[in-house]
């Protein structure tokens, strides 16, 4: 999926410096948390600890953000946690992504929708990889996806979402534009969160992993697995720039997974504004800035209602891509 560029620059253009001004008055966050809707290891764990520390680091809070790790279901647990049981805790914010809007949009969280919650900001797009073991005898993309269409038994791919969750899509998207007649035949196995796919990775019990750079990261620093390609549009800059694009590879796959944050549905607006207020104010300053480029995110700069517009157009995005590829009827 295409995050287009005119998203990613919005900010300045639909914002005004009032986003960034104040915070609202009266409002203290008292024990403030974030749940990660995942085991430890994955991209939606990284954001909330990531974001916890540098809001810290920046005094932007003067507590430390809890964080708690609730997997299951793609996302399902934590948001019927949310939804059903802390509708109006003012201190809580949740890990999102685009597996949250896939899994969202695939009507996968029985009885729940995208307007239980309220949508607060984006801090960035973390562009998706296919990865191997360092090891692997699996040289490129190409011979991946060679092996799949040839004997799709031969070959099982990783992920931390759900079947048919974002991470499931990336590859399904990739297989498709290689020529894999039914895609539906790409052998996925699911687990709750990337750092768990990539442990299965490494003990061989899969041969391919598909997830975020943010979360690939630290297995390629440590020498454990090698990408293979990464699903943007052209090669990223400084230390990813080794890392090889499925479109130069002649497979036309881009998909791009924003991440931000939701808030329980009947928090108080004073409480709203105030967490918006915070993470923009975290994503306009400079060590966030070095943080994105030093683990691969893209510019996606939204808060707010602007946010909350941008998520409902992924989720119809993605019903649309999910009934292409035969994941919706």
């Amino acid at each position: 999926m295409i995050i287009k560029a005119t998203r990613l620059t919005l900010a300045a253009a639909l914002l005004g410096a009032s986003t960034f001004g104040a915070f609202a008055d009266g409002f203290t966050l008292e024990n403030p948390e974030c749940i990660a809707p995942a085991n430890p290891g994955g991209g939606w764990d990284f954001t909330c600890r990531q974001v916890g520390k540098s809001m810290q680091d920046l005094g932007l809070l003067d507590k430390t953000l809890q964080v708690v790790n609730l997997a299951g279901g793609g996302g399902g647990v934590a948001f019927a946690e949310v939804v059903n049981k802390r509708s109006d805790d003012d201190n809580l914010i949740v890990a999102a992504s685009s597996a949250t809007a896939t899994r969202l949009a695939q009507g996968a969280f029985p009885g729940n929708t995208m307007d239980q919650v309220r949508w607060l900001a984006s801090v960035g797009a973390d562009y998706g990889v296919i990865a191997v073991a360092a090891d692997s005898d699996i040289a490129d993309l190409p011979a991946l996806l060679e092996m799949i269409k040839t004997d799709s038994t031969s070959v099982s791919v990783a992920g931390g979402s759900a079947v048919g969750g974002w991470d499931h899509l990336k590859v399904l998207i990739a297989a498709d534009a290689y020529g894999v007649e039914d895609v539906r035949t790409v052998k996925y196995i699911a687990f709750d969160g990337g750092g768990e796919a990539v442990t299965q990775l490494l003990a061989g019990s899969v041969q391919a992993f598909t997830g975020d750079l943010s979360e690939a990261k630290g297995f390629v620093d440590s020498g454990d697995i090698r990408v293979i390609a990464v699903l943007a549009p052209e090669r990223l800059a400084g230390e990813f720039a080794d890392f090889p694009t499925a479109r130069e590879q002649g497979v036309d796959a881009i998909g791009a997974n924003w991440r931000g944050f939701y808030a329980p549905g009947d928090m108080s607006d004073e409480a709203y504004d105030t967490w918006v207020s915070k993470i923009g104010a975290l994503y306009a300053s400079d060590e966030w800035k070095n943080i994105m480029t030093n683990n691969g995110l893209a510019p996606l700069d939204l808060q707010g209602p602007e946010f909350e517009a941008f998520v409902a157009d992924n989720v119809a995005q993605i019903q649309k891509i999910s009934k292409e590829i035969g994941i919706l009827r």
